[in-house]
Parts: structure tokens; sequence; C-alpha cells
């Protein structure tokens, strides 16, 4: 079984080309909803809740995981790779897409301040500098906003601001640096203009998870949506959002009642 988890929907955008490419795969995926954003948590916070998570999901049964959060990915993967003896796949902005297809030799990164501020960020963007010009936007509040769903006036907001700077600066390659951002690609697009191509790396992590996948890709090709936060919040979410609600269904959603309670402690113990 394959396991994925996000701070809450935006993890989706992965697990949907996930099961495209692995059909035959049973997929659990945890909405970490409870502990909600990733995007402003210390290091020390967000290392505690995903060693939790990922001893859950391996406790079901899931013999890969996908840590399916960039800022998740940038703090803590590492750190579960030295401590588990399974395959541990992480999501990080598709910079190098796009540094390789730019025609103005600019490049927009759309992120959270967290994912932005890491030294494992850093590092890959340092790769691309002397070459490419590297417009790095943080997006505060951006994902909280996707997750109260698309129809509030906050996303367009931001989405603007944001957007202002990425035109100011004449890139041709937006990467979105947020599995959730895909949620709103379509109106990102919008305000870019067709002549600027949106790099998600959805479809590619899809790839590397079948390639790591083995015989845990054969499975009844069941998929089970778990949330530590409501479950109702959920269902609504996956309705609301078109490109959620083509692959998957409400009736997919369950409580995640083992990780609500430790979700609840530490997530307060943040503010």
């Amino acid at each position: 079984m394959i396991g994925v988890f996000d701070s809450g929907i935006g993890g989706l955008t992965v697990l949907q080309w996930i099961r495209q490419r692995l059909p035959q795969a049973d997929l659990l995926y945890l909405a970490d909803q409870a502990f909600a954003p990733y995007g402003a948590k210390s290091t020390e916070l967000l290392q505690q809740r995903c060693d939790r998570i990922a001893d859950w999901l391996i406790a079901q049964g899931c013999t890969v995981l996908v840590v399916a959060c960039n800022t998740a990915t940038a703090h803590c993967v590492d750190a579960l790779r030295q401590r588990l003896p399974f395959d541990i796949i992480g999501v990080e902005p598709g910079i190098k897409p796009a540094a390789l297809g730019t025609r103005s030799g600019a490049i927009g990164i759309l992120a959270t301040e967290n994912t932005l501020a890491s030294s494992r960020y850093q590092q890959l963007a340092s790769r691309f500098n002397p070459n490419t010009c590297v417009v790095n936007q943080p997006c505060p509040g951006l994902a909280d906003a996707i997750e109260l769903g698309p129809d509030t006036e906050q996303i367009d907001a931001i989405l603007t601001r944001c957007t202002a700077v990425m035109t100011d600066a004449g890139v041709d390659r937006v990467v979105l640096g947020c599995t959730h951002y895909p949620l709103v690609k379509d109106r990102l697009q919008r305000l870019l203009g067709t002549q600027v191509q949106l790099i998600d790396t959805g479809e590619a992590i899809a790839g590397e998870v079948a390639r790591r996948a083995g015989s845990a890709e054969w499975g009844q090709g069941s998929t089970r949506l778990l949330t530590t936060g409501s479950l109702p919040r959920l269902q609504q979410l996956i309705g609301a959002y078109p490109v959620l609600s083509s692959h998957f269904q409400a009736n997919q959603c369950e409580p995640a009642p083992d990780l609500m309670d430790l979700a609840q402690t530490t997530g307060s113990s943040s503010a």
C-alpha cells in the first residue's frame, strides 16, 4: 500500500496522478487538517508531526510513503529517510524543468515562506542562479485560503498580488511550489497570461512513485481519504474543486481518530 500525506487537500493533486499511473495500487491518504497550516510551523513541530504520521501510515501497512507537501519535504524528509527503512518520496519545486525551458531567462517560484526559507530549497535554487533569474515569491495565507474553498475573495487577492511580481519580473515559467496551488491553476493562468507556462511536478512525482513501488503497486485499487480535521469539511472541499471531484468521491473519506488528539495538542502549542 502507498501512503500519502499533506496538511490538507493539496496532496490530493499528487494523489490523483498516482492513481492514474497506478490504477491497481491501494492508496491511503491523510489530510492533517487539524494541524494545518504547515507553511508557518516551526521545524521542530513539523518534524514531530511528520514522524507521527509516517509511523502511523506504516502501521496501517504502507510500504511506500509520499510526503506530498513541499514544506514538510523541505524540513523533514531527510530525517524521515534516515530513521525509516522504507521508500520515502518528497516533493520539491520544479526549478529544473522551469530553468531548462525558460526563454526569457527568468522564472518564478510560488511557495510558502517555510519552503523558500529552507536550506534544502536554497541549495536547489542555487544550482540554477548563475544562468537563470529565480524570482522567489512567498504566498502567505494562500494554502489556508484554498482550504476554505474556491469561492473566497482572499484567494483572488493573494493571487493578484503574487502574480503582479512575476509579471513585473518578466518571467515565462512559474513553478507551483506548494501542492495546494494546482487547485487554483486556472485562476493563476488567467492572471499571468497564456505566454507563461505553469510548472506542476505532480505527474513526475507519480512516475517516481511507480518506479519505486515495485510489488506495492499491486492491490485492489482502493482509495481511502482520511482527515484529522472535520470529515464533512473534507467531503465538501472535494466536491467544491472540480479537479478533485473528477477523481475522488465523498464516500471515500473517513476520520483518522488515532491521530486527532495529537494533532489538536501539537497544533495548539504552535500558536
